[in-house]
């Protein structure tokens, strides 16, 4: 393909609107640059990113050292993604190794696990809605309600104090944003590195009834402890993946509710919160692109041949609203669409573990918030919203809501 790389991201553009265009206009994998000019291909039709799912572990890593542009001089030692996708986090393992360690946090994310969460995620719910209810008109949802959601669920699930959450939260959006400088991505990741380091030394000292205990207890089928580094970056995938997607995941089905009241009747008519979630993650999911996965050898995705070892990015915001896939109306959100398979979570080896969780928080935060504020909507156009400046997760930033 010789068509000029994109920047990403595009100055004005929202991610999610750049890979849905690309697609459009270009095809199903496209040529880009990612922060700092770092060449990549992105891929965005839903046929395209099935295929290359399907061949993780097998045609396609997601460990940087197969990535040959990262250790041939082409990018530079201060490119603020790194951590990201160096870390030696759940996101970027392969194979046996990959499978041990998901092992382990697994346990914390089944169905029935997931589910026995459900009365303390109402009763956090009720009352970050009485605060909101408690500023009125204006109150900005992000901000009262789906933001705190999600990171106050998974702290209490690892144990993390209340006066330490805003921490984490503070860390993970200058990880996440696409214009960070490399000076604050680095003290960013290095101040969220050493404070997981720090709980997970308290948490040996001071065991408590949490997961993080849980898992410094917890043996391998060798009988090997998990180690400190291990646990530590075990802990910065989930906490940061667990509550930066889910948080955004509400808001835009907020966002996507209150545009259209039918839907929002419909929905309240039969009670079927599940459907809007799953809408949600097909047509506005909070994902946009993945960390990049590198070919172990030349392939071809869509056509396209993609060498051994360059930068393949997955755009999920794109696959959910491919009409190839959903028809014409593959926009259009839409609770009562017939039952399709979607990527929300993701395919395959490295389905998204927190599924069940993510799932079970959106459907209480949908439910709880239409039920008790049922007249509900934006105080701003919807157009006039500003969104998060990250290639990776989309969602607004402030969502400013009338309540009465």
């Amino acid at each position: 393909m010789n068509l000029p790389p994109e920047q990403l991201p595009v100055p004005g553009e929202r991610s999610v609107r750049t890979v849905r265009r690309l697609r459009d206009e270009v095809g199903p994998i496209a040529p880009v640059k990612l922060p700092g000019g770092v060449p990549a291909w992105l891929v965005t039709g839903y046929d395209a990113i099935t295929g290359v799912l399907a061949g993780d572990d097998v045609l396609y890593s997601k460990d940087a050292r197969n990535f040959t542009a990262l250790h041939d001089g082409r990018i530079p030692a201060d490119w603020p993604m790194r951590q990201v996708i160096e870390g030696e986090h759940l996101l970027i393992k392969d194979g046996a190794d990959h499978r041990r360690l998901r092992g382990l946090v697994s346990r914390a994310f089944t169905p029935a696990r997931v589910q026995e969460l459900a009365p303390r995620v109402q009763v956090l719910a009720e009352d970050l809605l009485d605060g909101l209810l408690a500023e009125g008109d204006g109150a900005d949802l992000v901000r009262c309600y789906t933001g705190p959601l999600p990171i106050i669920v998974i702290c209490e699930l690892f144990g993390v104090p209340p006066a330490e959450r805003a921490g984490i939260r503070a860390w993970t959006q200058v990880l996440v944003s696409h214009d960070a400088t490399p000076a604050d991505a680095a003290r960013a990741g290095a101040a969220l590195l050493a404070y997981l380091a720090e709980h997970v030394e308290r948490r040996r000292s001071d065991p408590a009834d949490d997961l993080t205990t849980g898992l410094i207890r917890v043996q391998d089928a060798d009988g090997d402890r998990l180690s400190a580094d291990e646990l530590r970056w075990i802990l910065w995938s989930v906490i940061v993946a667990g509550h930066e997607t889910t948080m955004h995941l509400i808001a835009n089905a907020v966002v996507a509710l209150c545009a259209d009241r039918d839907q929002l009747d419909r929905v309240r008519e039969r009670g079927d919160w599940a459907a809007a979630v799953e809408e949600a993650l097909r047509a506005r999911n909070s994902v946009v692109n993945t960390v990049p996965r590198y070919p172990l050898r030349d392939v071809r995705i869509a056509g396209v041949r993609v060498g051994a070892g360059e930068a393949v990015v997955v755009g999920f915001g794109a696959s959910g609203t491919d009409p190839a896939r959903y028809g014409p109306q593959a926009e259009r959100f839409d609770v009562e669409r017939r039952a399709q398979p979607h990527l929300g979570f993701g395919r395959g080896t490295h389905f998204c573990l927190g599924a069940p969780l993510a799932r079970l928080e959106a459907r209480i935060a949908l439910s709880t918030l239409f039920t008790r504020v049922p007249k509900l909507r934006l105080a701003v156009p919807e157009e006039e919203l500003l969104y998060t400046s990250s290639i990776i997760t989309e969602g607004p930033r402030v969502l400013p809501v009338l309540l009465t």
